[in-house]
């Protein structure tokens, strides 16, 4: 059984994750990709950093592998809009993928560890279907050191719920300072292991509007505010007071918003 996420794949997550591309969110992973290189993209989503990717490893082949045939075909559907022909769609578990070793000369993973009941073990199945000479990749954020301003009760209401609730679906909101710790744990060798960190950061009007507004509505219409009020870890009254506080915000001409997220290239 596939682990629980979150975030689950409402239009008010969609949004956001289709704002995703291999340069603003794979940065730390560029330089180390080539032309017919075959690489495994977990976590495809949307598929628009898998669309990315698939681009630059041309002629070589993306795997994108989903949880469920559900989450496949949304990938599917993204990477088909996008024009890109050379990927191919597996479901399976991360914590056990059905794949034989050293299959890929890239693996990579966006925002995936932080969900998982068991990112050690996951970690050392990335590593076992990567070639000696090739590359894993995972990047994730890291919930406690996101920063914003203005101050607002609400939005600290709004962080404090949501790391609640992704422990509570066995995950770690806090992953990204936890990534080399994990990597050390899963038989990485610390010389082989580079680690780094970058951030998002909403300060412009458009970038503040949709990252505001996109909160307000998933913390009323996603997963999170189902799993949340069945939880009874909020109430709908909750939920709504957090909206409208996304929204002041996103309407505050000097609201500004920063994402901490942990990076990790490990050298098989």
């Amino acid at each position: 059984m596939a682990p629980a996420y979150t975030h689950g794949h409402a239009e008010s997550v969609l949004r956001s994750h289709r704002t995703r591309t291999a340069a603003n969110s794979a940065a730390y992973l560029l330089g180390e990709l080539r032309p017919g290189q075959a690489l495994l993209d977990i976590g495809s989503g949307p598929g628009t950093i898998t669309a990315d990717l698939a681009r630059l490893v041309a002629p070589g082949r993306v795997t994108a592998l989903e949880t469920s045939d559900e989450i496949v075909a949304l990938t599917r559907t993204g990477i088909t809009g996008a024009g890109v022909e050379n990927v191919d769609y597996l479901v399976g578990d991360v914590h056990a993928l059905d794949l034989p070793d050293d299959s890929f000369d890239v693996v990579h993973a966006h925002q995936v560890l932080q969900h998982l009941p068991d990112p050690v073990q996951a970690l050392r199945e990335m590593v076992r279907v990567c070639r000696p000479g090739g590359v894993v990749a995972v990047r994730d954020a890291d919930y406690e050191a996101f920063t914003w301003y203005p101050t607002s009760p609400w939005l600290d209401r709004w962080l404090a719920l949501y790391r609640d609730l992704a422990r509570r679906n066995d995950g770690e909101p806090d992953a990204g300072r936890r990534l080399l710790s994990w990597a050390l744990a899963a038989g990485a060798d610390p010389a082989r292991v580079t680690a780094t960190a970058s951030v998002w950061c909403y300060a412009d009007d458009e970038s503040r509007t949709a990252w505001g507004l996109g909160w307000a509505d998933r913390i009323v219409h996603s997963a999170v505010a189902s799993q949340s009020l069945a939880a009874g870890l909020a109430t709908p009254t909750v939920l709504n007071e957090i909206a409208n506080a996304w929204r002041t915000w996103a309407a505050t001409p000097d609201g500004w918003f920063t994402l901490l997220h942990g990076e990790l290239l490990i050298r098989v």
